[in-house]
This record gives structure tokens, C-alpha cells and sequence, in this order.
């Protein structure tokens, strides 16, 4: 009876071995193997795309390839001004005739700031951001830098753009502007300006500022009575066509041509990116959207 028992044990615990065996075999319990991700292809001359939650790369072409980066160096200016010690978002801004003068000298997008009006910091940074207003960057410029005189006000401010960029261990950017619009040696890499990118995440002001897509601002003029503008519109298009876009800001020029900062998460990672000199709007939008598709898949 026990010699039966053992034997049935025997041959049950030897079909356990043989039917585990023909499943490894079939590969049945054995994981797939993984689909092959094919690198995208994109226009933009250079790319780059990290996993915001690590700081990996996810991918690179003439990743650190310096460029002219058109208005997103207005991601450094926004990041230089959130970054000044005991700020008040609150505080009312003079719009001066220069900041007009200067958008029309260099046929430059605009915010539509009314000289005379007075306009808070958190007011600029939306039109800075959204319209990519080059008059709300030198508002911002004027304000936050140190010196007697505009100019020097001006100097003092990029003067910290460079510096947070030295911070951040970038060799490969420098700004001579406020807001992209350079006077030739304004340039940065997909990948220093995915880093500077990164950091500036990092302020929940400026998250808020560059996820929204639309923001009308109320100013007071000169006699003190309220002015509501014309809504200010994001000229970021994945706000709207990118499930999951966050941010961030779009660049373009004859230099530069067009470039995009971009960055959205999807089931808790964030992949954040850039494309410089692509060929269209259109373009460096499908560009950055294939960058990300292939980060979320990776």
C-alpha cells in the first residue's frame, strides 16, 4: 500500500516535471519578447527627449548641437524671474514706451501691453509665456535687473539668465537676449534646454502658467480704471491635441526656424523634450509628438 502510494507520488510529481516542461518548451509561461521600438524620424534638425522622473535620456539627435533657440529662451527668463528671492507675483509693473518701441523697431510678437498700464508680475509671465510677448520680457527684464539705467538693467538680468545656466552645469547655452530675439550669440542645445526645462518644472507657478491655454488679464491704466485685455492665447497647439501635454513654450525665427519645448505625462512618468529647427508649425508639433510617443513607450 505505501509502496502503491509512493509510486502514484512518483508518477504524478514526474508528469508535474513533464507538463512544466512542455509549457517552457512552447514558451507558453515564458514572456514575450518585446516589440522592437523603431527611433522616430522627425524634421527638426535636433531633438532631445528624458524621463523627467530620472533625468534619462530617451533619445538624442544632435542632441548638444548648438542652435538659435527663437523665443523659447523665454523659458530662462520665466525661470530667472520665479527664481528671485521673496518675489511677489502681485507687484504692479509700469508698462514704459521703450518695451512698445522695441516690439515695433524688431517686428516682434507682442502681448499688446498698453504704455502707461500698470500690470503685475504674475500678468507678465502669462504674457510672456502664452503670446510669447517680447514687450512682457522686457518688462520682466527691466524689473528684475540691477542698475540706474534701462540698459543696464537689461545687461544685469541676462546676466543671471547665463548664470542659472551655469548652475545647471550647461556648456553649451548662452543667452545675449530676453527673449530669443539675439544679437548673434544666443544659442542653446535640445538638450540644455530640456534640462533648464526640467528645473523650471519644478515651480508650481510656472507649471500653471505654461499648462494654460488661454488667460485675459485685467490691468489698471493711467487714470485708474480697469482695463480688460484681449485674452491672451497659448501658442503652444499640444495643449490641445496631446493627451497628457503639460507645457511648454514654442520658439521660431529666421534663425532659428521653429522650435518646441514640450513635456506630458501619461500614467505618472513625464517625458520632457525639445526640437529645434524644424521646418513648420505643423512639423514640430508631429515631431514632438512622435518624441514623446517613443518616450512613453520606452
Amino acid at each position: 500500500m505505501i509502496t502503491a502510494i509512493k509510486g502514484m507520488r512518483v508518477r504524478r510529481a514526474a508528469g508535474v516535471v513533464l507538463t512544466t516542461g512542455a509549457v517552457l518548451a512552447t514558451g507558453a509561461l515564458g514572456t514575450a519578447p518585446a516589440q522592437a521600438l523603431t527611433k522616430p524620424t522627425i524634421a527638426a534638425k535636433g531633438g532631445f527627449v528624458m524621463n523627467s522622473g530620472t533625468g534619462s535620456s530617451l533619445y538624442t539627435k544632435a542632441a548638444d548641437t548648438r542652435r538659435s533657440t527663437g523665443s523659447t529662451t523665454k523659458i530662462m527668463t520665466a525661470k530667472v524671474v520665479l527664481a528671485q528671492p521673496n518675489l511677489n507675483l502681485d507687484a504692479k509693473v509700469t508698462i514704459q514706451k521703450a518695451y512698445s518701441d522695441y516690439i515695433v523697431r524688431n517686428t516682434a510678437s507682442s502681448a499688446r501691453l498698453i504704455v502707461g498700464d500698470k500690470v503685475t508680475v504674475r500678468q507678465l509671465l502669462y504674457g510672456l509665456m502664452l503670446p510669447s510677448g517680447c514687450d512682457a520680457a522686457y518688462a520682466l527684464a527691466d524689473k528684475f535687473g540691477s542698475g540706474s539705467t534701462r540698459a543696464a538693467r537689461v545687461k544685469s538680468f541676462i546676466g543671471k539668465m547665463n548664470k542659472q545656466a551655469r548652475d545647471l552645469g550647461l556648456t553649451n547655452t548662452k543667452f545675449d537676449s530676453f527673449d530669443g530675439i539675439g544679437n548673434g550669440s544666443n544659442y542653446s542645445t535640445p538638450r540644455d534646454l530640456t534640462k533648464i526645462t526640467r528645473s523650471a518644472l519644478k515651480s508650481a507657478n510656472f507649471r500653471a502658467i505654461v499648462k494654460t491655454k488661454k488667460y485675459t488679464a485685467k490691468t489698471i491704466t493711467k487714470t485708474g480704471s480697469t482695463r480688460t485685455m484681449a485674452p491672451w492665447t497659448n501658442t503652444n497647439g499640444l495643449l490641445s491635441s496631446y493627451s497628457g501635454t503639460i507645457g511648454v513654450k514654442t520658439g521660431s525665427g529666421p534663425e532659428a526656424k521653429y522650435c518646441l519645448v514640450f513635456a506630458a505625462t501619461r500614467n505618472g512618468k513625464t517625458v520632457v523634450g525639445t526640437v529645434l529647427a524644424s521646418t513648420s508649425i505643423s512639423a514640430r508639433e508631429s515631431d514632438a509628438k512622435k518624441l514623446m510617443n517613443y518616450g512613453f513607450a520606452r
